[in-house]
């Protein structure tokens, strides 16, 4: 029973194995496996160190820091633009950009403009974009808060553009006419933490996820296929308010370096001599193991029987008889109690 037993679990660890998948971000057909952050575009508190400047990071225009809360972008006044860029161009092929950001204000109907993410091969060029250059090359990633023109769109908003160095942002329909995606979402004055998190594998796949609602519950804004980034191009951020305004704030950012699975189809043809022939010579081999054991477990049973099966009730009677004895009387001699 014990060694039937033995073999159900081994054949359930063995089967565990075989079934087992990955579990990760999908891709495409494809699972980010790990992420390698990346310090040099990444940023946190206290952002800047004892001369008052960050290695990796640049930041101007109206921008200032708070070391211990956030890199403000734009105060709530109107008129202004700050913003914050990367010192050297983002080398990864595939990567993952998380932004913890704050978009806050006293008015509760009229504030604006919103800010912006970038990757871009410029960079820190001040312009009317965001406080970014108009006719910019690589992606626009716009947290819209102002509606500049009248149309059935919901604000705050998320859009983003893909910049050919020529193209002007549409900014009178608020980027309506160049927007490859977008979604609507309440990320201003929430609650929780908000962040938004950008995710690209080179000429495969963007996809991009809000975090506004509740703490690690991810909204998926949108996901365009078969887009391709410019190489090598700088991180940034800008702000920009205009008759109204609100504070645009960076709290933090991580980005990291994505390590892809290999290929579905590849991985399966590797799977595939393991679950046929290699499965079945390892269940045969524990089959032999198991009936190897059972086999000497009856012959150590038998030699037992032969050797002191004649003599079973003397040892019996003498081992019963002496432990019997002595226990009553350690119990009954009074001089121990």
């Amino acid at each position: 029973m014990i060694l039937c037993r033995l073999l159900v679990l081994v054949m359930a660890v063995f089967g565990a194995g075989v079934l087992a998948t990955d579990d990760g971000t999908r891709i495409a057909n494809r699972t980010i496996e790990r992420t390698v952050q990346l310090r040099t575009h990444s940023l946190f508190a206290p952002y800047i160190d004892q001369d008052l400047q960050n290695r990796w990071w640049d930041f101007g225009a109206d921008a200032y820091v708070n070391t211990n809360k956030h890199v403000r972008l734009t105060r709530q006044r109107s008129s202004l633009m700050g913003w914050l860029w990367s010192r050297l161009p983002l080398t990864a092929s595939n990567f993952v950009i998380e932004v913890e950001f704050k978009i806050s204000g006293d008015s509760t109907h009229l504030f604006g403009d919103g800010l912006a993410v970038w990757l871009t091969k410029e960079r820190a060029q001040p312009g009317p974009v965001f406080g970014n250059i108009d006719k910019f090359e690589g992606l626009g990633i716009f947290l819209d808060t102002y509606a500049n023109g009248r149309h059935g769109i919901v604000f705050p908003r998320v859009l983003a553009m893909l910049g050919d160095g020529k193209t002007n942002y549409d900014q009178d329909h608020d980027g309506e006419g160049n927007k490859i995606g977008a979604c609507s979402a309440n990320y201003r004055r929430t609650n929780v933490a908000t962040k938004i998190k950008i995710t690209y594998v080179k000429d495969v796949v963007l996809d991009v996820k809000l975090q506004y609602k509740g703490w690690d519950d991810w909204t998926d804004c949108f996901t365009i296929n078969g887009i391709s980034l410019p190489m090598n191009p700088y991180v940034g951020f800008s702000a920009m308010t205009g008759d109204v305004s609100d504070a645009h704030d960076i709290i933090s950012v991580s980005t990291s370096s994505a390590i892809l699975s290999a290929p579905e189809a590849q991985r399966n043809k590797i799977r595939t001599p393991f679950t046929a022939a290699t499965a079945s010579y390892s269940i045969l081999k524990i089959l032999l193991f198991v009936g190897v054991c059972a086999g000497g477990w009856y012959g150590w049973t038998n030699y037992g029987r032969q050797r002191f099966g004649g003599r079973s009730g003397g040892l019996g009677g003498g081992l019963g008889g002496g432990l019997g004895g002595g226990r009553s009387g350690l119990w009954q001699d009074p001089k121990r109690f």
